[in-house]
């Protein structure tokens, strides 16, 4: 039975740190805290506070929280651009398998041969004139050169006026300079700006509870080293009794006053004690590895805690008194979902954005080869426009309607969510507050206990020595020792680690 009580707390302590799953995270820091770099030239023999700073500038998780901060900085001032005009740069080509005709085939044919048609027409007429008039004819004989002459140049003059009309579009070269200015776009742009301005407060909350978190995991690692520090000491301690118990017993043995069964007894646990020592040994170098790991050093780096010389750790016995009130202002969880409450909010004005009408102004400057500003040209030339634009949805079915109704029930969940909290927030508080009382009368209890322990011990280890006190007792005596000053070693570090739940639980930095 002695045995299983020995193994079962030292185990126990071993188990806690390897298996711990930290969400707590605070831990006070004094103004003479050491740098990062000071703590390096220390090699490693660090204090709470030198931990603290350590995991606040080496930490990943405080790191990546650091970035979603700024890159929520950096959203929020993008969204800021949207009051601003855009100015983009358009340019194309293209090429086409036809030009555009501005005149029809027959267009062109009638065009092409005008001067035939001019002079035919004259001729047809002149023949006429003869026919009634014969006294005429030498007239007409001689208006025959002008005539051919007029559909000459008419033909020519009907080919430069179809070649006028070539646009010779194939090849299509255009850029355009253009402004765009948003005059009323329904909201959307104030509201999307609060809504980045609220996500980037949300990074810098749930930063701000990374960081209390990572405190409060830093100290609960940092006080199980200490606590398997101490352990190992004491049973260490445990062991060198348990050698010299045995030695006693070899020598009674050989006196003749002690049987062979008390000294395998004894033996057996001398034995057992060797074994959960080393295994204290393994707890205690897998919780440094673990405070390593917090702290951003190596996890091999040799690391020796002050608190781990001190004989008897002080322990805190002023009350604590929770204010439910603080605790839903400062809490980070409370202020996150408040900023989401916003931004729900928000979301249900972009949603009805959509549906009112939208208002721009338009600028810009427009080149084009081939130009139509001066007939077809084949150069580049351009001219500037500005103008409005407005975008007016009609009817949508009540699309509109229900989209902003369900942005509603979303904003009415996020209000849910966060009241809900605040009844949690409240009990967590109140328990915090009740595990710190609990705490304080155990550590009170344990040093009632370890007074009694000790003296016991002390009045077997006489007896043992006098004949009248047998072997088995004075085991049993030894295990209740180890396990009375076992039991103030847990009580007090439970007495730091439930104030720094209580402080983390209350939402205030320590």
């Amino acid at each position: 039975m002695t045995t299983n009580l020995v193994t079962k707390f030292l185990l126990s302590s071993c188990f806690r740190v390897v298996c711990v799953g930290l969400w707590l995270s605070t831990a006070q820091q004094p103004a003479e805290a050491q740098s990062p770099q000071a703590i390096e030239a220390a090699q490693y023999r660090l204090s709470l506070d030198s931990c603290q700073q350590l995991a606040a500038a080496r930490n990943k998780q405080l790191m990546i929280g650091r970035q979603m901060v700024a890159k929520a900085g950096y959203e929020q001032q993008a969204a800021r651009t949207n009051y601003l005009p855009k100015i983009q740069l358009v340019g194309g080509y293209m090429h086409t398998g036809d030009q555009m005709q501005l005149l029809s085939s027959s267009q062109r044919g009638a065009l092409n041969n005008m001067g035939s048609s001019l002079a035919g027409g004259l001729t047809g007429r002149m023949q006429q004139i003869v026919a009634a008039h014969p006294e005429l004819a030498s007239l007409a004989q001689s208006l025959q050169g002008p005539l051919g002459q007029l559909q000459t140049q008419g033909n020519a003059l009907g080919h430069k006026i179809t070649d006028a009309f070539r646009t010779d579009t194939r090849n299509i070269t255009a850029a355009a300079v253009l402004l765009t200015q948003p005059l009323y776009m329904g909201g959307k742009i104030r509201a999307f700006d609060r809504i980045t301005r609220a996500q980037q407060s949300l990074a810098e909350e749930q930063l701000r509870g990374t960081e209390h978190s990572l405190r409060l995991e830093v100290e609960q690692a940092y006080w199980q080293v200490v606590s398997l520090r101490h352990k190992q000491r004491l049973a260490t301690s445990y062991r060198d009794m348990l050698a010299h118990v045995d030695s006693d017993v070899v020598k009674m043995v050989a006196e003749g006053v002690a049987t062979r069964s008390d000294e395998l007894s004894v033996s057996v646990k001398l034995n057992e004690a060797e074994m959960t020592l080393a295994k204290v040994d393994d707890g205690l170098q897998l919780s440094r590895m673990l405070l390593c790991k917090l702290c951003g050093l190596p996890l091999d780096a040799s690391v020796q805690l002050v608190d781990e010389q001190t004989d008897d750790l002080p322990v805190s016995a002023e009350d604590v008194r929770p204010d439910v009130a603080s605790a839903w202002a400062w809490r980070p969880e409370m202020i996150q979902l408040g900023k989401a409450e916003d931004i729900y909010r928000d979301k249900v004005q972009i949603a009805r954005s959509a549906f009112l009408p939208q208002l721009a102004l338009l600028g810009g400057y427009m080149v084009s080869n081939p130009n139509v500003l001066n007939g077809f040209e084949r150069k580049f030339d351009g001219t500037w426009a500005v103008g409005v634009t407005l975008k007016m949805p009609l009817w949508n079915w009540g699309e509109g309607r229900y989209k902003v109704r369900a942005a509603k029930a979303e904003a009415a969940v996020a209000s849910l969510k966060k009241e809900d909290a605040k009844d949690l927030i409240r009990l967590e508080l109140e328990q915090s507050a009740l595990r710190v009382g609990e705490a304080d009368r155990q550590y009170r209890l344990s040093l009632k206990h370890l007074e009694k322990a000790d003296e016991n011990l002390r009045t077997a280890s006489l007896g043992h020595r006098e004949g009248v006190i047998t072997t088995s007792d004075l085991l049993a005596a030894h295990t209740a020792w180890l396990q009375a000053h076992s039991d103030k070693i847990d009580a007090q570090i439970d007495c730091k680690l439930s104030r720094a739940v209580f402080v983390k639980a209350q939402g205030t930095a320590p």
